[in-house]
């Protein structure tokens, strides 16, 4: 392709980036809004709030699974029509949520995590489209800071809301309107895919599945999807799922208090993630800086659970987010770890991983600790317990990473390759 006309393609990439960082951001709107509203939309599936809650987890099942979905599309169609896919599917799902039975709180909970899906790795597609190598870890550390920012929108925004009056069918009915909305903006904005003769070529006489061969016949991406999973854990599930509830109950919080200190780790990503990410780039090293991080949110939810005087619960939940910022640095050893040409579908693969883990745990955090919220008689140590999880979860994650091989030292640059026009 001729260079003037890949110029020319830049700028729209870098518009069509910036809606697809409100798609990114709605993303975690959608994905942590129903904690702060479980016993409306409990009556309205007429469903137990235990119930509630699996049917909230089902968005990981599609969440997991579209992922590697959304590497192979992005891959063979291109970011217009995948993002547009994903978006409106997404909207869907949010509208769902205004019919008041089970069935369609489950089919709009799936929806949501199959739109969702397309999200993330959209952005980085778009970025590496718009942005020069130089700024590209910028633009993906800024796609994840807005996403956070999302998650905690999603609770910090929506719980006063709900608390000051606000229908839960007005929210969705908004939110699912403004996401379709935002899905028409992707498809009139984001340019088709444009490759050479030869580069298309030889995209349609490679199998569809062989870059997912060569991802996952790499063990070392199975361990970063692992770990990534067991630090992302405590966020996903605890804080944007059951937090609120848990200080409520265990706690004795009121809805306010419960809600600002759950939406608090989400804000402590917004700096956790950029900060340690700048870290493994200036020592140039992944594995110090990803256990550091993980011993971190461990200290954090010590402080938390056996030492609450000492910090407010504001600052022990915002230091918890902070520290989880490591869960991402899994996602550049995985580029790292596998070859050049299947970096694209890394991303997809270890999202389905990832958030495979969440979908293994949420089932058995809601059987052992969520189940006994409402019946146990020492609040104190139930909530002790249940922190304890998650101690246990983030110290198998640090074990898991002694596994992994560095792929930091003595790498020039580690960022993705830039896709070629």
């Amino acid at each position: 392709m001729d260079i003037n006309t890949n110029k020319s393609y830049t700028k729209y990439y870098i518009i069509a980036w910036v809606f697809g960082l409100l798609f990114y951001f709605l993303d975690y709107v959608i994905r942590s809004s129903p904690a702060v509203m479980l016993p409306e939309l409990s009556n309205s599936f007429s469903v137990s709030e235990i119930r509630l809650v699996t049917i909230i987890g089902t968005y990981y099942y599609t969440y997991s699974t579209c992922s590697l979905i959304a590497g192979i599309a992005l891959d063979r169609f291109g970011a217009k029509y995948s993002l547009f896919a994903g978006a409106f599917i997404l909207g869907i799902g949010c509208l769902l949520f205004m019919i008041s039975s089970q069935f369609s709180g489950v089919t709009g909970r799936l929806f949501q995590g199959a739109g969702c899906a397309f999200a993330f790795p959209g952005c980085v597609y778009l970025a590496s489209k718009g942005f020069s190598s130089k700024s590209l870890a910028t633009a993906i550390g800024f796609t994840q800071c807005l996403g956070m920012l999302g998650g905690s929108a999603g609770q910090f925004v929506v719980g006063p809301l709900i608390e000051k009056g606000m229908n839960i069918y007005t929210f969705w009915l908004s939110i699912g309107i403004f996401t379709i909305i935002v899905a028409f903006g992707l498809w009139f904005i984001t340019p088709a895919n444009v490759v050479e003769k030869k580069e298309e070529t030889i995209v349609k006489k490679q199998s569809l599945l062989e870059p997912y061969k060569v991802v996952f016949s790499n063990p070392q991406s199975w361990l970063c999807g692992v770990v990534s999973g067991l630090l992302f854990a405590p966020t996903t599930i605890f804080a944007m799922t059951w937090a609120v509830d848990f200080f409520q109950k265990d706690r004795a919080f009121d809805f306010h208090s419960a809600t600002i200190s759950s939406a608090m780790v989400a804000f402590g990503w917004v700096f956790g993630c950029p900060l340690l990410g700048y870290i493994t780039d200036k020592i140039n090293k992944r594995k110090p800086v990803l256990i550091f991080g993980a011993l971190f949110m461990i200290l954090s939810l010590i402080q938390l659970l056996y030492f609450p005087d000492l910090l407010p619960t504001k600052i022990s939940m915002f230091l918890l987010g902070v520290g989880s910022g490591a869960a991402m640095i899994p996602y550049s050893i995985i580029k790292e770890a596998n070859p050049d040409n299947v970096k694209g579908s890394a991303t997809g693969a270890i999202n389905f991983i990832t958030f495979g883990v969440t979908t293994l745990l949420s089932p058995l955090f809601s059987r052992l600790f969520g189940q006994t919220l409402n019946d146990t008689t020492d609040k104190i140590m139930h909530f002790q317990q249940a922190g304890l999880f998650w101690i246990i979860g983030i110290s198998i994650a640090i074990l898991v990473s002694f596994l992994l091989k560095e792929t930091g030292e003595g790498k020039p640059n580690n960022t993705p390759e830039l896709a070629k026009d």
